[in-house]
């Protein structure tokens, strides 16, 4: 992974807990609307399905800065419960007045509240299966994201994913990238494929470590600019509905980029590629 986490660059307005006990990280804006993260959701039960069910004890999964409002941490956990009944949802926030707004939600144990930031605090310093930070990284420069990453990836258990990423207000459009403890793995753009005109409309979604990459001569830029003339001369399956436009898109991308899912996760209006092939 890249440069070492140093908190004085990722957290300019909050120390490491531990010298001064307060959280690290800075205060979002705390946007949140219910279903705004189910396509976000919707894969991560997918993509942990197999170590959710596997896992001993009941796994933990983290909502990351779920905002002004707890909805995001209880669909989370209602989503990852089809998958494993006992699993774990802890929700994060900064802001302690969003702590106390969440606890009348709680459902101890299967679903708490706390506060805390990117030092990710959970009973006995537990690993978690999961952290889901969405919508958190964009008010940051990109030089913070490396470390914050890092910091985020060590509180992981060994086969856990970081989900970080960011979406629009109702959820019709997401861009994330998965990480393993190792670092990053994956980066997945979905979308309400009714209402896009094309790929590259997802390109004011990407994630703060791709976003300023989306110019000429970067990996970014040339994948969208290749899903874009994919979906234009896809245009005639549009009269079979816009999924049908998407996969066919999907398909003709897969022979000049190595998309690493298939024509089920593609119907579910998703496309997910290797990390290293956007890499900045």
């Amino acid at each position: 992974m890249a440069a070492s986490f140093d908190p004085a660059t990722a957290a300019p307005a909050a120390p490491a807990r531990g010298r001064t006990g307060r959280p690290v990280g800075t205060v979002t804006r705390g946007t949140t609307n219910t279903n705004r993260l189910r396509r976000m959701d919707r894969w991560i039960a997918h993509a942990l399905g197999r170590s959710l069910r596997a896992a001993e004890r009941p796994p933990v999964a983290v909502d990351l800065g779920y905002g002004a409002a707890p909805w995001t941490a209880v669909e989370l956990a209602g989503r990852l419960r089809t998958v494993r009944p006992d699993v774990r949802v802890v929700g994060i926030e900064i802001e302690p007045e969003r702590v106390a707004a969440a606890l009348p939600y709680a459902e101890p144990p299967l679903l708490t509240f706390r506060r805390g930031g990117f030092e990710v605090p959970l009973d006995g310093g537990a690993p978690a299966l999961l952290i889901r930070a969405a919508n958190v990284l964009r008010q940051y420069d990109e030089s913070a994201v490396a470390g914050v990453w890092e910091r985020l990836c060590a509180r992981l258990a060994p086969d856990g994913l970081l989900v970080e990423g960011t979406c629009d207000e109702i959820g019709r459009r997401h861009v994330w990238v998965a990480l393993g403890p190792e670092g990053p793995r994956t980066v997945t753009f979905a979308a309400r494929l009714g209402g896009l005109g094309r790929p590259s409309d997802l390109a004011e979604r990407l994630p703060k470590a791709l976003i300023h990459h989306n110019v000429p001569g970067r990996p970014v830029h040339a994948f969208l600019a290749d899903f874009d003339r994919a979906w234009a001369a896809a245009a005639p399956y549009g009269a079979f509905g816009a999924r049908q436009r998407w996969v066919a898109a999907c398909t003709a991308l897969a022979g000049s980029w190595p998309l690493v899912d298939a024509r089920g996760r593609w119907r579910q209006g998703e496309v997910t590629v290797p990390w290293s092939a956007l890499s900045p």
